[in-house]
């Protein structure tokens, strides 16, 4: 398996947009922002209407990005329920015999749940350009300045 392809957007953003290795037929993205499904919880739909704001802010929002979103919000959400529960339970719970006396101390499972979300809403973030690495690999473009040498021409 190898690398993901790169959209021809990002390429003319990082400044890698070779002819040959772009596709004019790709289809592009519809500009606006994605509405929340009804599915998500409350939480979950106000983490992805935090996500829809940062992204109209950075000039790549899209509705189109609705189920990705609605799934990074959801990942986000169940993260802050694993902590909640880690931090009211800790991160080891006792498993003791018939007696009572401890036999082994076991990792809680939320925290393997936690960490399983972490990295799929990490992947996400990265995939929406949303982490410091990620959005080090791309431009934003400024507007252009008056040209300096505009006079001497």
């Amino acid at each position: 398996m190898g690398r993901k392809p790169i959209p021809d957007k990002l390429k003319l953003v990082k400044g890698t947009a070779r002819a040959d290795r772009m596709n004019p037929e790709a289809p592009a993205a519809n500009p606006g922002v994605a509405n929340a499904p009804e599915w998500l919880s409350d939480r979950a739909s106000e983490l992805f209407a935090q996500l829809s704001a940062t992204l109209l802010g950075m000039g790549i929002a899209s509705p189109d990005d609705q189920a990705a979103l609605a799934m990074l919000a959801s990942r986000l959400e169940e993260v802050e329920l694993m902590t909640a529960v880690i931090e009211d339970g800790g991160r080891v719970y006792e498993q003791k015999d018939e007696e009572g006396n401890v036999r082994m101390i076991r990792a809680r499972p939320e925290v393997g749940m936690r960490n399983e979300a972490m990295r799929h809403a990490q992947s996400l973030l990265a995939e929406f350009g949303l982490t410091p690495a990620a959005r080090s690999k791309v431009s934003a473009g400024k507007p252009a300045d008056e040209n300096p040498f505009k006079a001497l021409g």
